[in-house]
């Protein structure tokens, strides 16, 4: 495997030095989409959320920024994701207010109906099942609960064909696939906000 692939193989699951070079990258370039997937939560209420693969923590705090009174979980499985979520935000951490655990979305040992809020950013391509995972996000989720996912692509544009050859088990779903796997896992009200010029989707299912 080339450099160059095995960096951006470190998308899936960051790694040492590339990893952290990759994990820094990926706050600064998904900023944008996940602020814009964010502004999708106007009127969400929630005290307990669990932000699933966490990434380099930049989305961490910004939800706790938006959300001043809520308990925060940030998982991945990636223990180098973790380490610079809790590099970013030790205050957070250090309050108590954000909480760090190394887990398989598609495992999650939590109790049922956890949290008010589950949010998933650019993350999501890689998930095993994915109807399986989903399944365990609904778990999760108490009863009214939200599930946000945020991609920034959208599986209809044919120019993201080339990652598919350099990063492997990446995975582009397009709205309908998404819809259906979230039917299957039990979700009953899924909104779909499609920008079909700049190819990104923001999912709320609840």
């Amino acid at each position: 495997m080339g450099l160059l692939r095995t960096y951006f193989n470190n998308t899936r699951k960051p790694e040492g030095p590339l990893g952290r070079s990759m994990l820094s990258g990926m706050n600064r370039e998904h900023a944008r989409v996940s602020d814009w997937g964010m502004a999708h939560l106007r009127g969400v209420q929630a005290s307990r959320i669990v932000e699933l693969g966490c990434g380099g923590g930049r989305n961490v705090g910004e939800l706790l920024q938006r959300y001043p009174n809520a308990h925060l979980v940030a998982v991945d499985y990636s223990s180098e994701s973790l380490a610079k979520t809790a590099r970013l935000n030790g205050p957070l951490v250090a309050q108590g207010r954000c909480e760090l655990l190394e887990a398989d979305v598609s495992q999650l040992p939590m109790d049922d109906a956890t949290f008010d809020l589950a949010t998933a950013f650019e993350t999501v391509y890689f998930w095993p099942g994915p109807v399986r995972s989903f399944a365990e996000v609904r778990r999760v989720i108490a009863p009214g609960g939200t599930f946000l996912i945020v991609n920034e692509s959208d599986g209809m544009n044919p120019a993201d064909e080339k990652w598919k050859r350099i990063i492997d088990g990446l995975n582009i779903y397009t709205p309908d696939q998404l819809r259906g796997f979230l039917n299957q896992a039990g979700f009953s009200h899924i909104e779909v906000d499609h920008d079909r010029k700049a190819h990104r989707l923001c999912v709320l299912a609840r």
